[in-house]
């Protein structure tokens, strides 16, 4: 029942498949502003994928209970129903949902898009914390839920975007946030299920955004070193990559990419 946005190449086509996991509080309709007709029109089938409880993909239990291993088994249960092993590219905490997938399951390649690192997700929340101390304590103890991060065009604007993204493009957005609950899921990227990088064979980019208000440079930089490869900064934009102004660079960037690297046998 997982809510999955398709674009298909409009000539048949032997590449890979590219599967795009979204980040906490987005759904596939992220990808589907952008990336996945890029894609599509690059030759590429392009999936989005809203994993339980996001965009309209229902959760089978309470998301208090919902742990990173569920949201593995979402992206599995897609990739499973493709002609083909998927590329995947994950943003944020669809980064981490990639890492972790990929320490069990084959896939030709990987980019991780201003992925939660591979140190957890303690940096973020103490950050987001500093910085509204009052309303984020308030809302977990009314809610268990951090909703107001994007909650007003304003605090989306701050997380999520640059100065450059145009006021109409953060309210547009802001509409179609969710919530984010702080179920067993955000504990396993806190501290119980933490990447396993040794366990990883599939290659990987890894690009980062220097104006990204969820994870700093310092943090990409220390998933890439992990993974034994170099992170790639894109300079003046925010946290959600695929939305922002400049948009197409990160993509052409990931496609180059992808036609240049040879894949996993």
């Amino acid at each position: 029942m997982l809510e999955v946005i398709e674009k298909r190449p409009s000539d048949e086509s032997d590449k890979a498949p590219v599967l795009f996991v979204h980040g906490a509080w987005h759904g596939a309709w992220c990808w589907d502003e952008h990336f996945l007709d890029f894609f599509a029109e690059k030759g590429y089938r392009s999936v989005a994928v809203s994993l339980r409880g996001h965009g309209k993909s229902p959760a089978p239990k309470r998301m208090q209970f919902c742990s990173m291993a569920d949201l593995v088994d979402d992206v599995d249960s897609v990739a499973r129903s493709l002609p083909r092993r998927p590329v995947l590219v994950g943003h944020s905490m669809g980064g981490f949902v990639v890492q972790k997938y990929l320490e069990s399951h084959d896939a030709p390649a990987a980019v991780l898009l201003a992925s939660a690192p591979v140190s957890g997700v303690a940096g973020f929340l103490l950050r987001r914390f500093r910085r509204h101390p009052w309303l984020t304590a308030t809302e977990l103890a009314k809610t268990k839920s951090l909703r107001s991060i994007g909650g007003t065009p304003e605090l989306t604007r701050e997380s999520f975007f640059s100065e450059s993204t145009s006021d109409a493009d953060v309210a547009r957005c802001t509409a179609q946030l969710g919530e984010e609950y702080l179920g067993k899921h955000v504990l396993d990227m806190l501290l119980l299920n933490l990447p396993k990088p040794d366990r990883v064979a599939a290659p990987l980019l890894v690009l980062g955004a220097e104006k990204d208000r969820c994870f700093t440079q310092q943090e990409v930089h220390a998933t890439a070193r992990a993974y034994h490869v170099e992170a790639e900064m894109f300079p003046k934009m925010g946290h959600d990559m695929m939305l922002e102004p400049g948009w197409e660079a990160v993509a052409e960037r990931i496609h180059e990419w992808l036609i240049t690297t040879p894949p996993t046998p």
